[in-house]
C-alpha cells in the first residue's frame, strides 16, 4: 500500500495543499521545498548521530576537561610518564604524622633564652670617664677662684672618646688602658689603679656615651631601619623592631629572618605574635629583617575559584583553603576526589608511605594527598591538615560530568534542527 511521505505529522499531499495559497508560488513548487527540507533534516541528523557515536566510542575523551578524573589520578600513580608521584589517602595516621614534623623555631635554634650578658665595651663605642678626688689641689681639681670652675671642685670629665682598634682609650696621667670586652666598672677600677699615688684618693666614673658593637642590626620591611643599641635589661626580637618603628607591611604577608653566626631562621611575623616563647633574645651582632613574602596556593577544577588564593594568615588548613577557593561546584565536583599536591622531603615520603617504593631518587618527592568528602570524619580531617606556601589544590568533576556535557552537546547539535522543524511548521499553517 502506497503512503504519502510525511512531515510534522502530515502527509506530502496535505502539506501541498496546505501551501496551495502561499506566496511561494504554486503547489509543485511547494511539494518540492518540502521533501528538500526533509533530506536536510535527515541528513543532519544522521551527521549528528554519526558525531555523537563516535564520541561515546571515544568515552567523552574529546569534550573539554578542567583536569583528570579521580579514577585517572588513581590509575596514574607510579605509570611512567603520567604518574610520577605517590598517591596517599589523609587520614589520622596522615594528620598525626604531619602533625609532628619539626618546624622552624628560632627557640630551638637559639637556644638560650636568657638575657643578653652585661653590655662590654667594644672597639667604635664612645666612653666618657670623670674623675674624683678627696681634696683640692691634686691632678684633677681646681684651686678656688680658677675660671669656669666652682671653688673646690675635685672633678674633671675627660672628654669623650672613642675606643681605638687596639681596644684602649686615654686618660690623663694614667696612659692608655685597653678597654675592650670590659664592663664599665671593671674599666672604673683600672683608672683608679693607674692613677693611685698621682691623684688625692682618685674615685673613677665610666659610661659609654655611644653604643656601638652592643647593637642589632634591623632592616627590611620596617619604618627605619637602623643599628639598634641593647639595653641592660635584655631585648627581645619584637623589642628592636619596635624601635626601628615597627613593620610597615601587613603582618599576615610579613616574614622575620633572624640571623646570628652563620645560622638563618625566619618565621611568620603572626607566630612571633601568638607564640611568645619565639620571640627570644637578641645578641649583639644579631641581624633581624623583615621580608614581605606573601602565601599563596592554587586551586585548579571544579571549584567556585580557579586562582591563586592568598593564605593571609600565619597558618591555613586545607578546609579554609577549599573554603577560600570558593568550595566544591554542586554540579560538578566529586567530593571524593579532593587533592593536594606539593614536594615532600624524601624521608617524610618514606614515612608517609613506608614500603612502597619512591618515584625519584631525589631530595623532593612529589606526592599527592587525597580526601574524601564523603565521608563525615573528612571534614575533622581537613582541618587538622595543614596548607603549605605554592601548594596545588584540585577538586577533580564528578564521573557524571562527562554525561552532562555529552548531553548538552546533543542539545547543541540537534537545537537547529527542532528550531527549523518549528520554523517550517509555523510557515505552513
Amino acid at each position: 500500500m502506497h503512503r504519502e511521505p510525511t512531515f510534522g505529522g502530515q502527509t506530502g499531499t496535505t502539506l501541498l495543499e496546505s501551501f496551495g495559497n502561499h506566496k511561494y508560488g504554486s503547489p509543485h513548487r511547494l511539494g518540492v521545498l518540502g521533501f528538500g527540507v526533509q533530506i536536510m533534516v535527515r541528513s543532519y541528523l544522521v551527521g549528528s548521530v554519526v558525531l555523537l557515536s563516535a564520541l561515546a566510542t571515544t568515552g567523552c575523551a574529546m569534550l573539554p576537561s578542567s583536569g583528570p578524573l579521580t579514577a585517572q589520578i588513581t590509575e596514574q600513580e607510579n605509570n611512567p610518564p603520567f604518574g610520577n608521584y605517590i598517591l596517599i589517602d589523609i587520614d589520622e595516621r596522615i594528620t598525626a604524622l604531619y602533625a609532628a614534623q619539626p618546624q622552624n623555631s628560632f627557640k630551638s635554634v637559639f637556644a638560650n633564652y636568657s638575657p643578653a650578658p652585661d653590655l662590654r665595651i667594644g672597639v667604635g663605642d664612645s666612653v666618657v670617664v670623670t674623675i674624683w678626688e678627696a681634696a683640692a689641689g691634686g691632678l684633677f681639681s681646681a684651686a678656688p677662684n680658677t675660671a669656669g670652675l666652682s671653688a673646690g671642685s675635685r672633678t674633671a670629665t675627660v672628654p669623650e672618646q672613642v675606643v681605638a682598634r687596639d681596644g684602649s682609650i686615654a686618660v690623663p696621667y694614667a696612659g692608655r688602658i685597653r678597654v675592650i670586652g670590659m664592663r664599665p666598672a671593671d674599666v672604673e677600677s683600672e683608672v683608679v689603679k693607674a692613677l693611685t699615688g698621682k691623684a688625692i684618693e682618685p674615685q673613677a666614673v665610666v659610661t659609654i656615651s655611644k653604643n656601638v658593637s652592643n647593637t642589632v642590626t634591623v632592616g627590611g620591611e620596617v619604618v627605619n631601619g637602623a643599628l639598634v643599641p641593647l639595653t641592660t635589661k635584655g631585648d627581645h626580637v619584637l623589642d628592636v623592631i619596635a624601635v626601628a618603628g615597627g613593620i610597615k607591611v601587613a603582618a599576615y604577608d610579613s616574614f622575620v629572618r633572624l640571623t646570628r653566626g652563620r645560622r638563618t631562621v625566619s618565621l611568620p611575623y603572626n607566630t612571633l605574635l601568638s607564640n611568645p616563647q619565639e620571640n627570644v633574645f637578641v645578641r649583639p651582632g644579631d641581624v633581624v629583617t623583615v621580608v614581605r613574602e606573601p602565601l599563596t596556593f592554587t586551586a585548579f577544577g571544579s571549584t567556585g575559584r580557579n586562582a591563586s588564593v592568598p593564605f593571609e594568615t600565619a597558618n591555613l588548613s586545607l578546609e579554609e583553603a577549599l573554603a577560600k577557593a570558593g568550595g566544591l561546584m554542586d554540579s560538578h565536583a566529586d567530593p571524593a576526589g579532593i587533592f593536594l599536591l606539593r614536594f615532600e622531603p624524601t624521608p617524610l615520603a618514606a614515612a608517609l608511605a613506608p614500603g612502597r617504593p619512591l618515584p625519584s631518587a631525589g631530595n623532593l618527592i612529589p606526592i599527592i594527598y587525597r580526601l574524601n568528602l564523603r565521608q563525615a570524619n573528612s571534614f575533622f580531617l581537613a582541618r587538622a591538615f595543614g596548607v603549605k606556601d605554592k601548594d596545588i589544590l584540585y577538586v577533580s568533576a564528578a564521573p557524571t560530568d562527562g554525561l552532562q556535557k555529552f548531553l548538552i552537546l546533543l542539545g547543541t547539535l540537534t537545537s537547529p534542527v527542532v528550531s527549523g522543524i518549528a520554523v517550517y511548521g509555523a510557515a505552513t499553517k
